[in-house]
């Protein structure tokens, strides 16, 4: 008889919506319904199900082909080439769940590499700006129920993160809001009218590129001074009209996104929108957020940053200390610059989302890619390694998009032999180790660990 599993986290976006029910068969090896998820965030679901997917490493043939091989010489020439490699690049993690972010950080230290998320070509300009002002921000469930005012800053959560405004930000009734989308005044901020938009209350509709400018003129309305008749593109008065509604709320929050991070002045818009929020404290609560988009792509921030002190773009090839410096040791610089000589990309897809340039470089040196699914970068690697899939028949901890740990669980059991990110990172790790003759290094708990198993069906 098919179980019903509930209090399910999706894994698509950084909502990290939780309440998820799913259908399993009775042998909990196929998922038949998936409940209260949106779109798609029910596709990946049951993208588990796909015939198709890969059980077996593919190793890349002389002729060009991709031929299967064991997971045992899928580990053996990965811990080869990142050992022979001067200065290896591993790059993703966004579906990833934390146990796998932090086991990757030995195979970093042991080769030399530079370690890198998804935050590098997203919200990477958000942590500078984080280091140098602060972040005065929040939980989603304190938006729920304390926000009055919703700003959508350069984001459009309709389309990137389909359930937000139905769990958090606009719709859902709070303790301290429960007439929901009534007793809420929506601004969006954005070049485009999108859903979101047409959704919003206000839409201030800025010349692309000029968010530093707006941001500055919020800031100077609400200490009093005057501004021209237009700024980016924007009257006065609707300026001030958006001031004097932020200032009045009980509650106001400022979602930001890519609009704003990867525009002009890109880490420095982050910088004026932070110190927007701390000027709105003097008269009223707020906090502001970044929509922090793929899945667990927050994790590795936390991990890292607890591991080496840097949560992106952290550089371990000195030996010695581990070195940050975007620009230097990000990416896409350093592949524009073809300073790496082997390739990971984990539980991500370099293949669609780098410059063509970028990946011609790559391309010239071993390309590993560990994924559950088919991708544009398993299509051109050497070596496509298969795990499970973070969330759906792998459990593990991630982090919402405000920074709060969850922990996912398994709905299905996973395909036989195929490892989590986890237990392929330790076996690399373990063969490196072999290689080089020294002993591994392990955490004391480790082998203690014990996943907590899926709750009361019903």
């Amino acid at each position: 008889m098919p179980k019903l599993i509930k209090g399910v986290g999706c894994p698509y976006c950084g909502s990290s919506c939780d309440d998820l029910e799913v259908l399993v068969s009775d042998d909990e090896t196929k998922i038949l319904e998936v409940h209260n998820s949106c779109i798609i965030g029910s596709n990946l679901f049951h993208h588990a199900n796909d015939p198709t997917r890969p059980k077996l490493p593919r190793q890349r043939q002389p002729d060009g082909s991709m031929k299967e091989i064991t997971y045992d010489e899928a580990i053996d020439w990965m811990a080869k080439t990142m050992l022979a490699a001067k200065k290896p690049l591993i790059y993703g993690f966004g579906s990833t769940n934390c146990e796998g972010q932090s086991a990757v950080a030995r195979i970093a230290e042991k080769a030399g590499a530079v370690l890198d998320n998804c935050a590098t070509i997203c919200h990477g300009p958000s942590f500078l700006a984080m280091f140098d002002n602060g972040y005065p921000s929040c939980t989603l469930g304190e938006v729920k129920n304390r926000a009055d005012v919703v700003v959508f800053w350069g984001c459009n959560p309709m389309h990137a993160h389909p359930r937000h405004t139905s769990r958090y930000s606009i719709f859902p009734r709070g303790f301290f809001t429960q007439k929901g989308q009534m007793q809420r005044t929506i601004l969006s901020i954005d070049p485009r009218e999108t859903d979101t938009a047409k959704l919003a209350d206000h839409h201030l509709m800025l010349d692309q590129g000029h968010d530093y400018e707006l941001f500055d003129a919020f800031r100077t309305v609400l200490r009093g001074f005057d501004i021209p008749e237009k700024v980016a593109g924007i009257p006065r008065e609707k300026i001030k009209e958006a001031v004097e509604i932020m200032k009045k709320a009980k509650f106001c929050m400022i979602f930001f996104g890519m609009g704003c991070t990867h525009t002009d002045g890109r880490n420095h818009n982050i910088d004026a929108a932070i110190s927007l929020t701390r000027d709105l404290n003097t008269h009223t609560k707020c906090s502001i957020m970044a929509m922090r988009g793929h899945y667990n792509i927050t994790g590795p921030g936390q991990v890292w940053s607890w591991q080496f002190g840097f949560p992106y773009c952290i550089d371990l090839s000195k030996g010695t200390h581990a070195h940050m410096n975007p620009g230097e040791t990000s990416s896409i610089d350093l592949a524009m610059r073809d300073e790496t000589d082997c390739f990971v990309n984990v539980g991500a897809d370099a293949g669609a989302h780098f410059p063509i340039q970028a990946v011609q470089h790559l391309k010239k040196h071993p390309f590993i890619v560990i994924d559950p699914n088919f991708c544009m970068a398993s299509e051109i690697a050497d070596l496509h390694i298969p795990v499970r899939i973070a969330g759906v028949d792998e459990p593990g901890v991630i982090y919402r998009m405000d920074n709060v740990p969850i922990q996912f669980r398994s709905v299905i059991k996973g395909l036989p032999g195929v490892p989590s990110d986890e237990e392929l990172f330790d076996r690399v790790y373990e063969r490196m180790c072999e290689l080089t003759n020294t002993e591994p290094i392990w955490l004391a708990a480790k082998a203690d660990r014990k996943y907590p198993q899926n709750p009361a069906v019903s």
